[in-house]
């Protein structure tokens, strides 16, 4: 007796998956469970997410693109946008009480699809005592809710006096593989920042304006050639609102840079503005708030 063949559509696993591809090159293994995307073009509007505190089960996230090659896992989101918008997420508690709580952060293309969710990875003591030059680990999760970059920050000081101390975090991506940092460059007035590779060659500059917190306007940090003669990008922070901005350190802000930059630096410009957001920004408004203009 000759057993008909199973169905193809039993082995096939659900609708749009084609199977996870081979290891790249220079890149270890991909994420246990990383699923590759579907057929270009296929219409995702909506994808299976993992929930994180506080969100919805059914999320508008961007259709994960086919990765080039030598792209690490998780970071073709990248490669077809050339900007980012990142809204803070805020908390009832920290506003009610002025208790620092843990930063959740959207990350969404132009387009408004949420492109990852980030998450600050620090104990409460370190937030309340540190305030915002404390240590921490942002970990940055994909629709599934498996981390894809990590940026870290070590415990620097804060003040612009003490040079030998300077800001600086770490991009990984995946976790545990650098792909860049960002470092802070020593100026009485200015806040400035030098975007580098994985092997610590400048790349890129960031220079910011004297006075960080603008009421009723965004505050720009231009991103520049090492030369400072072309201006490739910026990192914004928006205007929130007047009541948001003095009783919450919710924040959004927002990332341009070329479309053909390479993936590794999209990344690393990631990095770039949450050092921004918890070096300058959100330094303003502990100040606001321990001066009693807020809260």
């Amino acid at each position: 007796i000759v057993k008909n063949p199973p169905d193809k559509a039993d082995d096939m696993g659900p609708p749009g998956y084609i199977g996870c591809p081979g290891p790249q090159a220079g890149y270890p293994v991909p994420l246990a469970g990383y699923a590759s995307p579907g057929p270009a073009g296929f219409p995702v509007q909506h994808q299976p997410a993992a929930s994180h505190p506080g969100e919805p089960t059914q999320v508008s996230w961007m259709p994960p693109p086919l990765p080039p090659a030598n792209c690490p896992p998780g970071l073709e989101y990248l490669t077809q946008i050339d900007q980012l918008l990142i809204h803070q997420q805020m908390e009832l508690l920290e506003v009610l009480t002025g208790f620092e709580t843990r930063n959740r952060y959207e990350i969404k293309n132009s387009l408004g699809q949420r492109v990852y969710f980030a998450s600050e990875d620090t104990d409460c003591c370190t937030r309340n005592c540190w305030g915002p030059a404390r240590p921490f680990a942002m970990r940055i999760l994909d629709n599934l809710g498996r981390e894809v970059m990590t940026l870290e920050r070590p415990l620097r000081c804060a003040c612009c006096c003490c040079p030998c101390c300077l800001q600086e975090i770490e991009i990984q991506a995946p976790p545990g593989v650098p792909v860049g940092y960002v470092t802070q460059i020593w100026h009485p007035c200015l806040p400035k920042f030098t975007v580098q590779n994985e092997r610590r060659e400048d790349v890129l500059r960031i220079s910011g304006p004297c006075v960080a917190c603008s009421c009723c306007a965004d505050v720009h940090f231009e991103v520049k050639s090492l030369d400072d003669k072309y201006v490739v990008g910026k990192i914004s922070k928006h205007w929130t609102g007047l009541v948001r901005e003095l009783f919450t350190d919710a924040d959004n802000f927002g990332i341009q840079f070329p479309l053909d930059l390479d993936v590794k630096m999209k990344a690393v410009m990631l990095g770039a503005c949450f050092l921004i957001f918890h070096t300058v920004t959100e330094g303003s408004y502990m100040l606001r708030r321990s001066s009693g203009f807020s809260g």
